[in-house]
């Protein structure tokens, strides 16, 4: 049904039109400027590892990769977002299996961490389904000036 890939050049306009809000983007992407452009996204692949993108019957649906990628350390999701179509449907659950072994197998990781912002609710429920549990808030800053809370998340190699 969902088939993982590395990241193409052909993907990127695709994940450009995912994030549908200011909001949305700046869950998947806090330095990005709405909307999501090819060019804020190369610049972010650029420098992390493991662009991945999952495939519902030919069509890219998800995408996520790593901002951090220690050897034997820690991998830290980033850039993580659903195409709003297929949200519900198992997709993320298949993307963060699909980054778990890239963590815990390529990279041999100790843990797999993630992180959300206070008010992205569906991230927050989502995570702790899949056994991720909160370790650390951190208080960033929303395109708008206000506070918000950055939780942060981990998922021990078993």
């Amino acid at each position: 049904m969902f088939l993982h890939r590395p990241l193409e050049e052909k993907d990127i306009p695709a994940i450009c039109d995912m994030p549908q809000s200011v909001d949305e983007l700046f869950y998947m992407f806090p330095k990005a400027v709405f909307p999501l452009t090819p060019a804020q996204l190369r610049d972010s692949i650029e420098q992390r590892s493991d662009n991945t993108v999952i495939e519902l019957d030919g069509e890219v649906v998800g995408f996520a990769n790593f901002s951090r990628y220690d050897f034997r350390g820690r991998c830290s999701m980033g850039n993580v977002i659903i195409a709003p179509h297929a949200r519900a449907k198992g997709v993320g659950r298949y993307m963060i299996g699909c980054m778990m072994e890239l963590a815990f197998g390529k990279h041999e990781a100790k843990e797999l961490t993630a992180s959300c912002f206070n008010h992205n609710v569906p991230g927050l429920l989502f995570y702790p389904k899949l056994g991720f549990k909160p370790f650390a808030i951190e208080e960033r800053q929303d395109k708008k000036g206000a506070r918000v809370a950055l939780i942060h998340l981990r998922l021990p190699r078993e």
